[in-house]
């Protein structure tokens, strides 16, 4: 099912050697872990997450393995949160795109989100066991699904929907295809995901999602990527870690009108974008917080 599209942002690729020291967590973000894993002991919950995090660098040497930043959860620092979970509750379906090895939907399930309305999918399989592991489960929060969502037979290109979808919903525990959810979605997450390709690949994958997405009103596309630190769109080259990173990124301006009149006809949807900068490895990276919401 996967062509395996190589990313404009390479992934950490060894010799490059785990490092202890970037291992950090919020006190929040550690009283999730307790909670997930019953494991109270900090020290040994650092020791099993070190633990698994080797195991999924032998899979996937990706810098956020490495980095440690697969362990902090995007979604519920969103400021459209509270919406979503009202969503849940209202029996929406939540998909979380590159999900890596599940913190998202696992906070948004201990926060109320329906666990049985949740898809989460990424291109490698053995994130799905490994994030098992991780939380010390014997089972996902809804559903995963593997697949490259740049495969067309996985997930597609499609105009967004404009009423809904006759038929049943189909069994999202045997799904095979996103394409079967084509207008079904009420809420997409994907963070940390779009600045991994060029500009037309991020193009491909919003029109591709913008066609999963419910066309009733509160629907909403949301996530964080890296965006360009000018106003102007364009490539952008760091050293972080050691790791020589090319990416392009959208400015707030262009990501805006990417949605809101490419993917979707103008005022279909509202857009919404803040910007927040964080430092990794004494490299400022700007972060574009967005929403994009069917009106």
């Amino acid at each position: 099912m996967s062509r395996n599209i190589e990313p404009l942002v390479k992934p950490v690729i060894p010799p490059f050697p785990l490092d202890d020291s970037l291992y950090y967590l919020e006190s929040e973000e550690i009283a999730f872990f307790r909670r997930q894993t019953n494991i109270q002991d900090e020290v040994a919950l650092k020791t099993h997450i070190i633990d698994i995090q080797k195991e999924a660098y032998k899979v996937a040497p990706y810098a956020c393995i490495r980095s440690f930043d697969f362990l902090h959860p995007n979604l519920s620092k969103l400021h459209v949160y509270d919406h979503i979970l009202k969503r849940g509750a209202e029996g929406a379906i939540l998909l979380d795109i590159g999900s890596c090895l599940g913190a998202d939907v696992r906070k948004a399930v201990e926060d109320g989100f329906p666990a049985h309305n949740i898809i989460a999918s990424d291109i490698k399989e053995a994130f799905s066991e490994l994030g098992r592991k991780l939380f010390k489960a014997s089972s996902e929060p809804g559903c995963f699904i593997p697949g490259d969502v740049f495969d067309p037979a996985f997930l597609s290109i499609s105009r967004p929907a404009s009423s809904v979808p006759e038929g049943a919903m189909p069994d999202i525990q045997t799904l095979q295809s996103l394409n079967d959810l084509r207008g079904r979605v009420g809420v997409i997450h994907a963070s940390k995901l779009f600045h991994l390709f060029d500009e037309e690949k991020q193009l491909q994958l919003a029109r591709a999602l913008g066609g999963l997405l419910s066309c009733e009103p509160g629907s909403i596309i949301c996530g964080t990527h890296a965006i360009a630190l000018t106003s102007e769109k364009g490539i952008v080259r760091h050293t972080v870690l050691g790791v020589d990173i090319t990416y392009f990124c959208h400015s707030p301006e262009s990501w805006d009108c990417l949605w809101d009149g490419v993917v979707f006809e103008k005022g279909q949807v509202k857009v919404e974008t803040r910007t927040s900068t964080i430092d990794m490895g004494g490299i400022p990276f700007r972060l574009l917080h967005w929403s994009v919401t069917r009106l």
